[in-house]
């Protein structure tokens, strides 16, 4: 997310980095390039023009750190800027009341709100919670169903809803038979339109009123930039909402709507869908996101991410070949089976510091289908093979690819794939600060 965004914003900052120091006109010509790529990334316009005069002002007014060179200095202020337009921490559900805690997800039609609300259920049940589902959106046909099938796959009971009744009466008995059940997070899937209508309001008016929901939250479709926003701000004003759900963060999101939102409605950034699958749901981190736009990588996440998958003897065990250059094809497999868990490749290797910029890596990121014939093709290989793929010449090629039902071609991008990743892996190690990083992800 934020590829391109951040590239702008890299080749803009990359001009001071080396320079001893920083005058007003260098500044001003970064901040020109960085005005351009925000526009670009569909930030509204306003939010775009205070947030360059509150850079400027610092920037040129801060005393410069001894440690760091002026160029990193302006980077630095960029990025505590970005963290506090999109609200400085994370704000999470609001579970201080008496339980069970209402949450009313709202929305318009297309932005991905009935598998929003299957998302945060298995969140919350992964996080101890007792979460209950509610369908009522009648609007669109078979959303009903839809959310039954999801909260099947997620494990979580649903109220058994039918569409005879209206979304009103739905969410009222649903929410009495999920505090009958237990649930301390009552979930209501509302129904959507096409585009904001005033029918809507009153019907959401209404469920607000009888299920004394405690969180209102917009799920909008970061895809749709500052029409987001526009959409964001009708919704507040008729039903003060308590925070936003960015779905689709994975897609070709500008960042536009992640970067307005807060500034211009006021309400908190939640969380945000980063994937189709049901557990790609991610906690929206401010200093996080920051970091990812201007290509700092999110460790942080990603060391989550790998602790919910990998065990410690694991990483240990990996790292310790990875830095003895012991590496081998069976190890590559199971780190594809554990990718696999924990997102998309690309997402994945954007998390990393540094790694962005590294041609290697760039060149090594095979797609979701690629993982599958590679591993046909690992397994096709002998032990000997899989310890030294450089024995592996145009006949062993052959006899690999005719036993993974693949081409001699895909044996070779294979070949090249695991030895540019450990190329990268040892160039990332040698770089200022980032062996720390990757003893950060492995551990």
């Amino acid at each position: 997310m934020f590829e391109n965004l951040s590239d702008k914003l890299t080749a803009a900052f990359n001009k001071l980095i080396n320079k001893g120091s920083v005058s007003e006109k260098d500044l001003d010509s970064a901040l020109v390039e960085v005005r351009q790529a925000l526009l670009g990334a569909d930030v509204n316009f306003r939010v775009v023009r205070n947030f360059l005069s509150e850079v400027r002002r610092k920037a040129m007014g801060r005393e410069i750190i001894k440690s760091l060179s002026p160029g990193q200095m302006v980077i630095k202020v960029v990025n505590d800027e970005l963290t506090q337009l999109m609200g400085a921490s994370h704000e999470g559900l609001n579970f201080s009341g008496p339980p069970p805690l209402v949450v009313m997800l709202v929305g318009l039609q297309g932005s991905g709100k009935t598998t929003t609300a299957a998302k945060l259920a298995l969140y919350l049940k992964k996080r101890s919670h007792s979460p209950y589902l509610v369908p009522a959106d009648t609007a669109r046909p078979a959303a009903i169903e839809q959310l039954k099938i999801l909260a099947a796959e997620a494990e979580v009971p649903v109220y058994p809803s039918t569409p005879d009744k209206s979304p009103v009466e739905l969410s009222r008995l649903g929410v009495a038979e999920g505090v009958r059940n237990g649930a301390d997070a009552i979930l209501i899937d509302t129904a959507g339109r096409l585009s904001v209508d005033e029918a809507l309001m009153e019907e959401l008016r209404e469920i607000k009123k009888s299920t004394r929901a405690g969180e209102i939250l917009l799920v909008a479709d970061a895809m749709t930039g500052q029409e987001a926003v526009t959409i964001a701000e009708d919704f507040n004003s008729a039903l003060d909402l308590s925070g936003v759900i960015l779905s689709k963060m994975e897609g070709d999101a500008r960042g536009g709507a992640a970067m307005s939102m807060r500034a211009v409605i006021k309400k908190p950034l939640k969380f945000m869908g980063t994937g189709e699958k049901l557990d790609a749901l991610e906690p929206f981190h401010p200093d996080r996101v920051a970091s990812l736009i201007l290509g700092m990588g999110d460790i942080l996440t990603l060391i989550e991410k790998a602790q919910e998958t990998v065990t410690e003897e694991e990483a240990d065990e990996l790292l310790v070949k990875l830095q003895n250059d012991a590496f081998t094809m069976d190890d590559l497999k199971k780190q594809f089976n554990s990718l696999k868990k924990f997102g998309t490749l690309d997402s994945i290797l954007g998390m990393i510091p540094g790694v962005g910029r590294l041609k290697q890596l760039k060149n090594a990121k095979p797609d979701e289908v690629q993982l599958v014939k590679f591993e046909a093709m690992i397994d096709s290989m002998t032990l000997d093979e899989k310890r030294t793929p450089d024995i592996i010449d145009a006949s062993r090629k052959r006899r690999i690819a005719k036993g993974s039902g693949t081409k001699p071609q895909e044996v070779q991008a294979l070949i090249k794939a695991f030895n540019d990743m450990k190329k990268a892996v040892k160039q990332l190690s040698r770089g200022k600060g980032r062996l720390s990083a990757l003893k950060g992800l492995f551990r």
